[in-house]
């Protein structure tokens, strides 16, 4: 009787091992937690205008055929970023290019790492605390791409067909929890 009992046991014993390390795998893959650990740092510059090196006396322009310099970048609107579901800070800026393109800007970023972080541009209030955490996916939003690192300055492209006047908050999206780790109200700057 006891050699029948321990072959019952053992298929049984097998399933719920193979249960539980499929389990400790997809909550590995899905909550990825070494990320809590892991820092990355991204300092990108600010996207100016294409430097040239200098004419030579020969091939200068004469002063009647010389064009205007580039316009600078100009700062549209700016925000302090609060903190949602992880502690974040840092400054978002909206910033329209020489080239009449936009970029977000985020400068001096310091958050968590995590899973599937995004840059979204959202027209959802930024409230502080728990309230705060859910509300940028209810209305209209972009997704801008990414986030490139949880760390330092970073540049966000705005799609050309997107009019960021439509837009007043910028959030960093955790979009496999929906919920946000930061967010900032940009004002115009």
């Amino acid at each position: 009787m006891g050699r029948v009992r321990n072959t019952l046991v053992r298929p049984w014993l097998a399933g719920v091992l193979t249960a539980v390390v499929a389990a400790g795998g997809f909550g590995l893959y899905w909550f990825q937690p070494w990320k809590v650990w892991q820092d990355e740092t991204v300092q990108e510059a600010l996207p100016g205008p294409a430097t040239t090196a200098p004419a030579t006396p020969a091939d200068a322009p004469s002063e009647a055929s010389s064009t205007p310099p580039p316009a600078e970048p100009t700062t549209l609107t700016r925000g302090e970023l609060i903190s949602h579901e992880h502690p974040t800070s840092g400054t978002v800026t909206l910033i329209r290019l020489a080239d009449g393109s936009h970029v977000v800007r985020l400068e001096g970023l310091d958050t968590s790492n995590g899973p599937d972080l995004r840059v979204w541009l959202s027209d959802a209030p930024v409230e502080e605390g728990r309230a705060g955490w859910h509300v940028f996916d209810d209305g209209r939003y972009v997704s801008l791409g990414r986030l490139k690192g949880n760390k330092g300055s970073q540049n966000y492209p705005v799609p050309a067909d997107v009019d960021p006047s439509r837009y007043t908050s910028v959030s960093i999206w955790c979009d496999r929890f929906d919920v946000s780790f930061g967010a900032a109200k940009l004002a115009r700057a």
